[in-house]
């Protein structure tokens, strides 16, 4: 993997991190997230 290619998808895992730490519980619980699983969704996404 490039060194580009990395800093995008580290760009794109901690935007899509932070953008689900800001959710509230009862929307993350909406959307089948709790706190302790967004890292690993963060990560997923990342890679697409």
């Amino acid at each position: 993997m490039s060194i580009l290619k990395g800093y995008q998808n580290w760009r794109k895992y901690r935007r899509t991190a932070d953008q689900l730490r800001s959710l509230p519980d009862n929307v993350l619980s909406d959307i089948g997230v709790d706190r302790y699983s967004i890292d690993e969704y963060a990560r997923k996404a990342s890679k697409y």
